[in-house]
């Protein structure tokens, strides 16, 4: 094989490359002139502006910016996702190329969500009859812890009452039991304003009570010891035969009826009955731990 000639691949002189390899020459554009290229729109040429400051732009947090730079791929693959999803995309002869987004979303989420399968767990129920047999239960449940609560209530006043009372509050001892100007004074004086309250020594039931001869009124009162206590000189009665009282329970008012140098209550004591001995009250209220 011959060696090539030196420079064999370079065009030779005066030969234009069209005329190389078979292409049609090329003829030169004659170019216009000076007049005509300002009268040319195409090359009128703009007056030169000075350049503009180019603007300053925050630079955002690394962070800020990553998510930025990934919002848009993220919501693209969303929206491609939910419009092939939907059969937006990806199906022959479709013409909702140019559906919104959020309708695109949208109809995602709904597939989503039919998918999903409630669960329907059994009901609980009980009938009405039990329902009222359960009210009823309640209520006598309440009904007795009610009945056991006042019974407490009851003991427990019960045992804070005293066994007995000072007939007469706040009174001045003006005579006691014994002789007394030539006779003999079956019971002791308690001196106090009319009108003040007159007390059951102790609990009992009033046997008589009203007008008695040297008392003016009287009551009598019955305790369940048998004794009998004695109340005189009152100005009003305020209890009646056969009504129960309690020890401190108000039974008169104290006054200055009957046979009386002033206003003061006559209490006695008959042991053992109406027609029993007349015992020193002092003593008896004594044993009660009453102190004259």
């Amino acid at each position: 094989m011959p060696a090539p000639r030196p420079g064999a691949h370079r065009r030779p002189a005066g030969r234009p490359v069209s005329s190389l390899r078979g292409f049609p020459p090329v003829v030169p554009v004659p170019r216009p002139a000076a007049d005509d290229a300002v009268a040319s729109p195409a090359t009128t040429v703009l007056p030169e502006l000075p350049p503009a400051e180019a603007p300053v732009v925050e630079a955002a947090p690394a962070r800020r910016r990553g998510l930025r730079d990934r919002r848009p791929h993220l919501l693209l693959a969303a929206l491609v996702a939910g419009a092939v999803g939907a059969g937006v995309l990806g199906v022959p002869g479709s013409t909702d190329a140019a559906a919104e987004p959020a309708s695109v979303l949208g109809a995602q989420m709904e597939l989503a969500t039919d998918d999903v399968s409630e669960e329907v767990l059994p009901m609980a129920s009980i009938t009405e009859a039990e329902a009222q047999a359960r009210l009823q239960e309640v209520a006598a449940s309440r009904a007795e812890r009610a009945a056991a609560e006042a019974a407490a209530a009851e003991a427990a006043a019960e045992a804070a009452r005293p066994e007995a009372v000072l007939p007469v509050s706040g009174a001045r001892f003006t005579s006691g039991f014994g002789s007394r100007w030539g006779t003999f004074h079956y019971g002791i004086d308690l001196a106090a304003p009319i009108g003040t309250p007159e007390y059951a020594a102790m609990d009992g039931v009033v046997v008589r009570a009203g007008a008695a001869s040297g008392f003016g009124l009287a009551v009598y009162v019955l305790h369940d010891n048998g004794d009998v206590t004695v109340y005189g000189h009152m100005n009003e009665i305020l209890v009646e035969p056969g009504q129960f009282v309690e020890a401190g329970e108000t039974i008169a008012l104290l006054g200055n009826r009957g046979q009386s140098t002033g206003p003061h209550l006559h209490f006695e004591v008959h042991r053992g009955g109406m027609n029993g001995r007349k015992v020193d009250p002092v003593p008896w209220l004594a044993e009660r731990g009453v102190e004259v």
